[in-house]
């Protein structure tokens, strides 16, 4: 499976600021999954750039993008709405499972606007942009991704977690 990480932050965009989420997922995917990053950018709070990167990445045939950053209230935080704006269908269950489990930790998990869903074969997914919380909803995603990417795929044996003995 091909993987994308993009960061969304006006400051780390213009370098004020060290991003330390998009390496973090980069770690944590390299270590503890078979999968190949093959894109990863930062790039501003801008409804167009989010956008259009999300179409070429998955265009270009990644199979699972992580977004992280812009999921807040702040005015600038729209990764939600362009993620939004590019997906085929919504996946509602991963941010409301992300949310619950996020809410055992903090408070304020209930502020993430976060959202995730599926554009042709590539899983869209928005993280928060606190390498903590990364790392926190990586522990949550990682045991159903596969399943999801497979299914996603069309792998062949995609159906075998549906399968009963």
């Amino acid at each position: 499976m091909k993987i994308g990480i993009l960061t969304i932050s006006d400051r780390g965009a213009r370098g004020e600021y060290e991003d330390r989420s998009g390496p973090l997922l980069v770690k944590i995917l390299s270590e503890q999954t078979p999968w190949r990053i093959v894109e990863q950018a930062i790039i501003p709070d801008d409804f167009d750039a989010i956008a259009n990167t999300l179409i070429a990445w998955s265009k270009a045939g990644v199979h699972l993008i992580l977004t992280s950053g812009g999921t807040g209230f702040a005015p600038r935080d729209i990764t939600p709405e362009a993620t939004l704006s590019v997906i085929d269908r919504e996946t509602p269950g991963i941010p409301e499972t992300l949310r619950a489990e996020s809410l055992k930790i903090t408070r304020h998990a209930m502020l993430s606007r976060a959202v995730a869903g599926i554009r042709g074969q590539t899983l869209i997914i928005n993280l928060p942009g606190s390498p903590k919380a990364v790392r926190e909803n990586l522990d949550v995603l990682l045991p159903i991704l596969p399943h999801a990417l497979e299914l996603i795929t069309e792998s062949p044996d995609s159906e075998q977690g549906h399968r009963t003995v």
